[in-house]
């Protein structure tokens, strides 16, 4: 408020500018305030040297420092960088109005337009360090004084256009209400400029106004005309997001926020949420600002048998088209998912209204992604050039659980911005173009981790930014057709589809070429003779051969004797999968019989693309060019779990009471898997005979749903063969992935490892899915009852809370509450505390968390340290210098870990909430880390799932064409033959690179859990060793005894990532030599 002694109006209207929380009230306040000054708003920015003169204000002075100091940088040239350039940006979103501000700041006239009249989005956006920094360096703690205090990393939207439109204002940016933009008029003779056409009614200023520059920012429904928009889809994705009032409360201030948690390495969690609420999620977020904030995934099978969608329909559109959802059924169930999410101690949630009235939750797809192909194009006419450069959504759809949208639509602004000022330099169009492109080519790439790491020094030049900045990597002929005159195309949408009629690298080739390796491969072993691709191989003896000159030691030749063509066969084929990752896709009746030439000629590609590179006899390396040793690795692991689970499901039904110990020696050793597997039995279920389909030959059916399967279509597991739509979780009918599944030795069903039943462990009603259960109602008080429900949601919770363990009642005999009665509990602050007694597993705990692999424990440091730590101040300052100091001090990392640990261990995390808020805050930012990468793991898995849909529906209709008894030409047939080996290749490497992606889940997966246990056994290991029960100290040697064998499995993934290296190291310097 303004000083009680001021009797300035300008002062008034100051600070109710500073103050306004709706947009009305910020242009009324602004006005008022130019009207105090006699100012005229929008004159560029000579405006906001003339509001610093005249307005002498103390509650001003420090914003005109921070405006000063940023338009003081040496790349705005004092605002005349830009001085005789004409902008107009469309669009008053956050990325619109960073674009403006930077573009006012060089000294160009902007206008701005947009079609809104207010601005009503509660969505929460994440912020990286460097968008905090920018933001606070524009005053954005003046405008906004919650912005970003202790551990935020976020902003409302709505708030930060409020904040960004304050700063353009007083930057001289010209704002124009209810205005939208159509389309571009180009000069109508020469001398005349670029104007825009304009509805509904604009004024003749704003209609007749010319300029050279144009930025879009109006999202991604709107692309201006010329540019071509990529259509990015994946796999059906559906996001709901729901706003509830803030009421402030302090019970609502200590809900913790939930920075990002994922099934894919967070299973338990989301186990406990459908058992509980019926709700089956990816992924959950939750933001405390103007509203509590939660955004999530939802699976679609899930808001069907919820009653949230009336209906399934194959497009999306209809799908979630407002006539197909429930609205009442929508808010019950974002609101069971928040209560569940947070405990309930968030109380009773109310929705917070949106701009039409309406509780604010909404369901919405991010299947589709559009990504312009440029990010900026030149038109010309009469001798006029016009700039036109794409900022925001409209440049590119941000993945919103990635968290990039706000981040990279900033450094979009800034890159936009440079463009310009270059335009104004006078640099060559097409070099302007060329610069901005290789600019373009980096902002996909671009994360915390990759960019400069002194985010104060950050700027519009990007070399501040970007660390391998080459501004050379598009050259200005790969972009003469961005230049043009009048661009006459109306707006391409092109779809990411799967080019299969592009030669891929490497290829099987012909199958004289096939025919002449496997000649190679097998030649000098006794009674094999290779002539053809087909009857050679039906006695089994090639196909052993083959295996036995790129794995010898298997098998010896001389143990075929007396082999049937069959075992012989369904040998080769178990030890190519278990010992070389060929996968097969035919069965050994079909290789014996000979009724399936295609399926064996694609089978044998695989090797001959795998292992093309081997002239010589000699064993090949897991490394070899081709192979996928993630696929070994994870198909390893697979066996060897499901062994453990058959095992253990037979010594439970044996004896129940002894399962526990066995189980956990199973378990350990199925920790890591071997090199040298033990034998495997043969699958219970015999294998597929082959099927008398007659359209398409002699081929397999699926063991599932019992149809015909083409070559591209055949996934193999335990010898059965099945299509990946039919290879689907059991319960949730999620798609199974090498690694992440297992099958059940009761029912025989296959599960993904959230919803796989516990070996022994008989499913009662509530466990076999909430098939028939309702949600809350809205008038249901969502607070737990009881404290039991509260302890179940506390252990699925995705922040854990090592602090306050499950605790047993002590009983105590009468002697030993006599003596409890008469201890003496406050301490003689001159006496020396006693030693604490050793503790049985202290050594093998340190042995662990010093051994973990990222640092999750260091060795305690010294006293001195405390010493030079408890010498800082004690009480954290709320001004605003001291908070952006702590924000510049960037601490190192084995710094940073020894400071949290001896915090935690000596109690100075509550002593000293500055050090707190700044341990929190990385904490958080490592969990965002995780929580990005599962995403963007997630995001490419169902790209691959697409991808190999295309795939399969390709090879359909080559594989057809060929079994079809035509009379095309031998050549055309060839032609067909390769085209099909080309995509069983490409589906080879898309396999690959699942099996890849998948041990970078596990990964997460054992990094989630190995902090959730440190987390847990630090809380036990702080507690004094006298006042633990039995049952503690048998609980934190559990905890103990689970986080080695975590830090074992770690250790298996290293082992194998690091075995993987050299093997690719070697296989390089080989090929070199």
């Amino acid at each position: 408020m303004a000083s009680p002694t001021s009797t300035n109006p300008a002062h008034a209207h100051f600070e109710s500018f500073l103050q306004a929380q709706l947009c009305q009230d910020v242009l009324s306040s602004f006005q008022g305030l130019c009207r105090a000054l006699e100012l005229e708003p929008g004159g560029g920015l000579s405006q906001y040297h003339k509001i610093k003169a005249q307005l002498n204000y103390w509650s001003a002075k420090t914003l005109w420092a921070k405006l000063d100091k940023r338009a003081g940088q040496p790349v705005y040239q004092q605002g005349r960088a830009c001085a005789s350039t004409k902008c107009l940006v469309v669009g008053a979103g956050p990325c619109g109005l960073r674009a403006a501000v930077e573009l006012a700041l060089l000294g160009a006239r902007v206008v701005l337009v947009e079609k809104r009249t207010k601005f009503s989005r509660h969505n929460v956006l994440h912020l990286w360090p460097f968008t905090i920094h920018d933001l606070r360096a524009l005053g954005a703690k003046k405008f906004y004084g919650r912005f970003c205090t202790g551990t935020l990393d976020h902003i409302s939207i709505r708030q930060l256009q409020l904040l960004l439109l304050k700063v353009a204002l007083l930057l001289g940016v010209e704002i124009h209400w209810g205005v939208t933009f159509t389309g571009l008029q180009p000069p109508p003779k020469k001398g005349s400029g670029w104007r825009a056409q304009l509805q509904p009614n604009p004024s003749a200023q704003l209609a007749n106004y010319e300029f050279d520059v144009l930025i879009s920012a109006a999202g991604g429904k709107f692309v201006p005309e010329g540019f071509t928009v990529r259509e990015m889809r994946g796999k059906l994705a559906i996001g709901i997001t729901a706003n509830f009032v803030n009421r402030r409360t302090v019970e609502e201030t200590q809900v913790p926020e939930i920075s990002g948690v994922a099934r894919i390495y967070n299973q338990s969690f989301f186990q406990s949420l459908l058992k509980a609420t019926g709700i089956d999620l990816e992924n959950i977020v939750y933001y405390k600002d103007d509203t509590h904030y939660f955004v999530m995934t939802a699976k679609k099978q899930c808001l069907l048998r919820l009653g949230v969608l009336r209906q399934d329909w194959p497009e999306t559109d209809r799908l979630l088209g407002r006539a197909n959802v429930v609205p009442e059924a929508l808010q019950r169930f974002a609101r069971a998912a928040a209560d569940f999410a947070t405990h309930g101690k968030l109380g009773k949630l109310e929705f917070a209204l949106d701009a039409h009235g309406r509780p604010d939750v909404a369901a919405f797809d991010f299947t589709s992604m559009m990504r312009a192909e440029s990010s900026a194009r030149v038109q010309e006419k009469h001798g006029a050039r016009l700039l036109l450069g794409l900022v925001g959504d409209c440049l590119v759809e941000p993945f919103w659980p990635l968290g990039t949208g706000v981040a990279r639509g900033f450094l979009a602004a800034f890159d936009a911005a440079w463009m310009v000022k270059r335009w104004a330099e006078g640099a060559g169009p097409l070099q302007v173009l060329a610069e901005r492109e290789s600019l373009y080519q980096l902002l996909s790439q671009t994360s915390p981790e990759n960019m400069h790491r002194n985010v104060a020094q950050y700027g519009l030049d990007p070399a501040t930014r970007y660390p391998n900045l080459n501004l050379q990597a598009v050259t200005p002929n790969q972009v003469q057709d961005l230049y043009d005159v009048v661009a006459k195309e109306p707006v391409q949408r092109k779809s990411d589809k799967t080019d299969a009629g592009k030669p891929v690298t490497g290829s099987a080739g012909t199958q004289e070429e096939l025919l002449r390796w496997c000649q190679e491969q097998t030649a000098g072993y006794p009674g094999v003779h290779v002539t053809d691709l087909s009857s050679s191989w039906a006695d089994g003896l090639a196909l052993c051969a083959l295996v036995h000159r790129l794995r010898p030691g298997l098998l010896e030749p001389s143990e075929l004797q007396g082999m049937g063509a069959l075992e012989a066969t369904a040998w080769a084929l178990k030890m190519a999968e278990h010992e070389l990752g060929i996968t097969p896709v035919l069965s050994a009746q079909a290789v014996v019989a000979g009724s399936d030439p295609l399926g064996l000629i694609a089978y044998l590609s695989h090797f001959h693309s795998a292992f093309k590179s081997t002239h010589n006899p000699g064993p090949v390396s897991q490394g070899s060019p081709g192979t996928s040793s993630a696929i070994l690795f994870l198909g390893k692991l697979q066996r060897t779990l499901q062994r453990t689970r058959v095992q253990v499901e037979s010594l439970g039904r044996e004896n129940e009471e002894d399962v526990g110990g066995k189980k956990r020696r199973l378990e350990v050793e199925a920790a890591t898997p071997s090199t040298e597997e033990p034998p495997v039995p043969e699958p219970g279920v015999p294998l597929t005979p082959p099927s008398q389909h007659q359209e398409a030959g002699a081929g397999d059916v699926c063991a599932l749903c019992g149809e015909h399967l083409y070559i591209l279509e055949r996934l193999c597991v335990d010898g059965r063969f099945f299509h990946r739509s039919c290879f689907h979780c059991h319960r949730c009918e999620a798609t199974l992935r090498l690694g992440d599944y297992g099958q059940h030795p009761g029912d025989g069903h296959f599960y993904c490892l959230q919803h796989l039943p516990q070996p022994g462990h008989k499913e009662d009603s509530s466990d076999r899915g909430p098939e028939n259960q309702e949600l809350p109602t809205p008038d249901e008080n969502s607070m737990p009852s009881s404290p039991a429900p509260m302890a179940t949601q506390e252990e699925a919770s995705p922040v854990p809370s090592p602090s306050q363990p499950t605790r047993r009642r002590l009983r105590l005999s009468s002697p030993e509450r006599q003596r409890l009665s008469s201890l003496n509990l406050t301490p003689d602050p001159d006496m020396e505390p006693p030693p604490k007694p050793p503790r049985s597993c202290s050594a093998l705990a340190h042995q662990a968390l010093e051994g973990s692999f990222r640092g999750w424990g260091v060795p305690v440091e010294s006293p001195q340290v405390l010493v030079a730590m408890e010498k800082e101040e004690e009480s954290s300052s709320s001004s605003e210098a001291e908070e952006e100091e702590e924000e510049a001090v960037a601490l190192e990392s084995g710094m940073e870990k020894t400071l949290r640990t001896l915090a935690e261990k000596s109690g100075t995390m509550d002593k000293y909430p500055t050090w707190r808020r700044t341990l929190l805050r990385r904490a958080k930012e490592e969990e965002m880390k995780r929580f990005c990468k599962a995403q963007a793991i997630q995001l490419r898995l169902n790209e691959i799932e697409v991808d190999l849909r295309e795939l399969e529906a390709l090879g359909m209709k080559l594989e057809l064409a060929l079994r079809s008894q035509s009379s095309s030409p031998e050549q055309e047939k060839a032609l067909w033959l390769d085209q099909l080996l080309q995509l069983v290749q490409k589906k080879n490497s898309l396999v690959a690179e699942e099996a890849e992606l998948m041990i970078t889940v596990q990964e997460l997966h054992l990094e989630e859990k190995q902090w959730q246990l440190d987390q847990e056994l630090r809380g036990y290991m702080n507690r004094e060793e006298d006042l633990k029960t039995a049952a503690d100290r048998q609980a934190e040697d559990q905890v103990l005894k689970k986080l080695v064998d975590v830090v074992n499995q770690r250790d298996a993934l290293i082992r194998f990532q690091e075995e993987r290296r050299l093997c690719e190291l070697a296989s390089g310097l080989g090929a070199q030599g």
